[in-house]
């Protein structure tokens, strides 16, 4: 089964269903203000597509049409992110509502975007093959890339160079000839984004969020209105390059450096330990001067766009990003009507927040208002 080609009012359906639960059809037709005539013929149609389904075991109510919840149904289709970064390839299977079937992390070399493809492909299949899949609707492939795009298409990408061979490669066409799904391609903040807004229960608050990625560098991915903001040329949310990098930046890596200049032996940002006594201190000093450096980026990000939520993201250990939340907190931070300021909070995902995302991408896709 392929991609299912759905209207505008069918998309709103399956965002308000994922945004709020399982609903009857005449709480649908009074929250998306559409008439029961209308909502009954499109739900008929989701339900024939396999992309909601009825929840069972409901009783009817009152006279008439029995008044049994829709919700989404998890085998309407099945999605897979993966993403490749120094040291380490990620990738998951998701179902339709989102739910994880499936996470594959593997340590490798550098690994140039061929053999990307090959291993991701060889990987997919083996995963839709374990979990019992095949002939199951697959909605496409997720790829989150570490750095800004190119061109506006996206099929060219700035990825850093500890990636051989990704810089300003074809990715599309590379990663559409191992896979015959349809092809999202995002950055990796992004991608991030895509997962605390969906996985995070931010969906269920808020339109509009941004996430602060501190992974290879730092860089935000924003939501607008439901809707990822890409920009003019494909580059909205590269908040590093106002911190540039020959000079301190507030990034894992830049924090990995500053320790191992104080006489710390690690090998990888894994190695960072909040509760290790010859790190602790230098991390404090390093959170303070980083949340020095983020009260910008927090303050310009809450004033441009009113986000419900600034969410801290990233592979800092939780305890390591509370740190910054809370200095961000104490901070002489903007503040607008009934004195709301920056609303700062860290990621509550366990895993991947980047390859959660890129799984969610052909789903955020078929679902949202894009």
């Amino acid at each position: 089964m392929g991609f299912p080609s759905l209207d505008k009012d069918q998309r709103r359906i399956l965002q308000m269903l994922r945004k709020a639960g399982p609903l009857s059809r005449s709480a649908l037709s009074a929250e998306l203000e559409i008439s029961g005539a209308a909502l009954t013929r499109l739900s008929r149609d989701l339900l024939s597509l396999g992309l909601v389904e009825e929840v069972p075991g409901s009783e009817a109510q009152g006279r008439g049409r029995p008044a049994i919840p829709l919700r989404l149904a998890g085998h309407g289709g099945y999605a897979v992110g993966a993403t490749a970064h120094k040291g380490f390839l990620d990738i998951s299977l998701v179902d339709f509502t989102g739910a994880t079937i499936a996470t594959h992390h593997e340590a490798v070399a550098p690994i140039d975007p061929h053999r990307f493809a090959q291993k991701v492909r060889r990987i997919t299949h083996d995963l839709v093959d374990r979990h019992g899949l095949l002939g199951w609707r697959m909605l496409g492939l997720g790829v989150a890339v570490p750095g800004p795009s190119l061109s506006p298409a996206g099929d060219r990408w700035s990825v850093v160079d500890v990636l051989p061979n990704w810089r300003d490669a074809p990715l599309r066409d590379i990663l559409s000839a191992e896979m015959d799904w349809p092809l999202w391609i995002e950055n990796d903040a992004n991608a991030a984004a895509i997962a605390e807004f969906y996985l995070g229960g931010l969906l269920k608050d808020f339109g509009t969020i941004v996430v602060l990625l501190l992974g290879f560098g730092i860089g935000a991915g924003v939501i607008v209105d439901g809707r990822l903001v890409r920009g003019q040329y494909g580059v909205a949310g590269e908040v590093g390059c106002l911190f540039p990098g020959h000079l301190p930046r507030p990034s894992p890596l830049d924090l990995l450096a500053t320790l191992r200049g104080d006489g710390c032996d690690l090998s990888s940002v894994a190695d960072i330990d909040f509760d290790a006594a010859d790190q602790m201190p230098t991390i404090e000093s390093w959170l303070d001067r980083a949340a020095a450096q983020l009260e910008a980026v927090c303050n310009t990000a809450f004033a441009w766009l009113d986000p419900g939520a600034i969410v801290l993201a990233g592979t800092l250990p939780s305890a390591i990003l509370q740190g910054l939340a809370d200095r961000l907190h104490g901070a002489d931070l903007v503040t607008t009507v009934h004195q709301r300021r920056p609303p700062i909070r860290i990621s509550s995902l366990h895993g991947s927040p980047i390859t959660f995302g890129a799984a969610l991408l052909p789903i955020h896709a078929l679902s949202a208002d894009v």
